[in-house]
């Protein structure tokens, strides 16, 4: 396979990954022909995924408005992926110019498309490393540059946490993120589920399985773990609920989808 210029030098084209696969379900061009493979199988075992992967980025959307609307304009967007159009500096900035944004990743190709896409921006910047060490996020350059951690930030873990295994103790990951944050900071927060549908558990279990194969784990939990996540936040009406139910926009016609969304603020 001849190697796109967009793609790292130092990266196997023959492995799938979660982020190109992502990228490929919201009909980006930063993908391979195995990432579109993946992508087809798990569309196989359910249709509706790209429809929920919409779903997920317009909620991101909306929560990021939500942010700066009560004057939160500093944000820390982990599993950030591949950047694409509407990504959370586009949406900040159109409402405030003065926001700020670091993303994070650990997918080689989302860190280096996001650097060229970033190139020159003074106001964000994109660090490679994992919401397993947040440690590691908190003492970064770039975090340390462009966010004031003693006041608000919102801290986005968008479509993340659903590929951290509870070996990988990911409640104890966002306490830590959490216990960094100012009072008035925000959590906005996606997970996959197949509580109360339209996907069947059975679907679940085989896009969880085309996952598995790619050497990332999908876990659909259940609402009350989910809800465990926020934990020290105050939910934000109307609470934890399906990820085309938070805030939806009036022209807003999106199906019902897997997954559930929230907003907490800390107290």
């Amino acid at each position: 396979m001849e190697r796109p210029l967009w793609a790292p030098h130092g990266i196997d084209l023959s492995v799938p990954s979660v982020s190109r696969i992502y990228d490929y379900y919201l009909g980006g061009s930063h993908n391979f022909e195995v990432d579109r493979e993946a992508g087809r199988r798990a569309i196989e075992a359910f249709p509706g995924l790209p429809k929920i992967m919409q779903a997920n980025r317009a909620f991101m959307r909306r929560a990021v408005r939500y942010a700066v609307d009560r004057g939160v304009t500093q944000f820390l967007d982990i599993g950030s992926g591949i950047p694409t159009f509407g990504n959370v500096h586009e949406i900040a900035r159109a409402a405030a110019p003065e926001a700020r944004v670091v993303y994070v990743d650990h997918d080689p190709v989302a860190v280096a498309h996001s650097r060229a896409v970033l190139e020159g921006d003074e106001r964000t910047d994109i660090v490679a490393a994992d919401l397993r060490a947040p440690h590691d996020i908190l003492a970064a350059d770039e975090v340390a540059r462009l966010l004031d951690l003693r006041r608000p930030v919102a801290l986005l873990l968008v479509a993340v946490l659903h590929f951290m295994e509870d070996r990988d103790e990911p409640w104890k990951a966002v306490a830590e993120l959490r216990d960094a944050l100012a009072p008035g900071s925000l959590l906005v927060l996606t997970h996959a589920s197949t509580d109360g549908g339209p996907m069947k558990p059975e679907e679940g279990e085989e896009v969880q399985g085309v996952y598995r194969r790619v050497g990332s784990p999908l876990l659909m939990r259940s609402k009350g773990e989910v809800a465990g996540f926020f934990e020290g936040f105050e939910m934000v009406e109307p609470g934890l609920v399906p990820l085309s139910a938070w805030r939806p926009d009036a022209d807003d016609d999106s199906p019902a989808c897997a997954g559930y969304a929230g907003v907490g603020l800390r107290p």
